[in-house]
């Protein structure tokens, strides 16, 4: 039985600078070890420790799909120690990981539902997962209409930008993206998050909203589905930013009786209601 503490090696084949501010960066990860490889069966949602011998580690979501074999994709916002030592890294640089780590999207319950997914700024990531998952061939039937709003700032704060347009060319996915402002180059929509979700009114009715982004986004965008009629049930959410050690050890993201790293940390409002304020 693998040693939970103990990071596989993975390499680093891939590195994509995703924003114009350059601190948010997608790396592509390739096991070191084909076994390894093999023994890491993630869901979206689920996140993992990325390390750097000396730097320490921390946790990050999972942007890639599992129905992408080969490699694992974590995007990654330079913040803090381990972050900005990890941008400071070039492809072919070895790294450890932990993992996977976490509860996941409920794939089970959403499917046979319409799924409203709803992202904000460089949250999307495991929303990203979520999406591309749904949308595998093999996958795209088990799942009813799926809408999407992401949205950004500024446009060149979109992440996935090329992903973006070729679901914007589908015709099983409906896309909404948006930016607070744009710019002499935007020619997309405008406007804040819970308004393009209200203006869009998705309906309730077997339907699922899956939501992550910056607190201050979430805070005014459950008024609306509340007013659409969407059950606290059927609101789905992550609290990715509370995680520390992944397994329950550190009591960082000890919240009430739950352990976000290992009862979550993707929780529906209705199980949140059950928790104390703290979180």
């Amino acid at each position: 039985m693998h040693n939970p503490y103990r990071p596989i090696p993975v390499e680093i084949t891939k590195i994509v600078t995703e924003v114009d501010t350059n601190d948010i960066k997608t790396f592509r990860l390739s096991f070191v070890n084909k076994e390894d490889e093999k023994n890491f069966k993630y869901i979206p949602g689920q996140f993992a420790e990325l390390s750097i011998f000396g730097k320490g580690e921390s946790p990050i979501g999972i942007a890639s799909s599992p129905t992408q074999p080969g490699y694992i994709e974590f995007t990654v916002q330079k913040a803090g120690v381990l972050t900005s030592a990890l941008h400071d890294l070039e492809e072919g640089t070895q790294i450890g990981i932990r993992g996977p780590l976490g509860n996941s999207w409920p794939i089970d319950y959403l499917e046979g539902k319409n799924i409203v997914i709803v992202g904000g700024g460089f949250a999307f990531t495991t929303l990203r997962s979520l999406v591309n998952y749904m949308l595998y061939e093999d996958n795209r039937s088990r799942f009813g209409n799926i809408t999407v709003v992401y949205g950004a700032r500024t446009p060149g704060l979109l992440i996935y930008k090329n992903e973006l347009a070729a679901w914007e060319e589908r015709d099983d996915i409906d896309m909404y993206v948006t930016v607070d402002k744009g710019d002499e180059t935007w020619a997309g929509r405008e406007g804040f998050v819970p308004t393009v979700c209200k203006e869009v009114g998705p309906s309730s009715e077997n339907a699922v909203t899956v939501i992550c982004g910056p607190p201050i986004m979430i805070r005014f965008t459950l008024p609306v589905f509340f007013d659409l009629g969407f059950s606290k049930e059927n609101i789905i959410t992550s609290l990715e930013m509370k995680m520390k050690c992944g397994i329950g050890k550190c009591g960082r993201c000890n919240v009430g009786e739950k352990y976000i790293c290992k009862d979550g940390p993707v929780f529906s409002l209705a199980e949140l209601d059950k928790l104390t304020p703290e979180y």
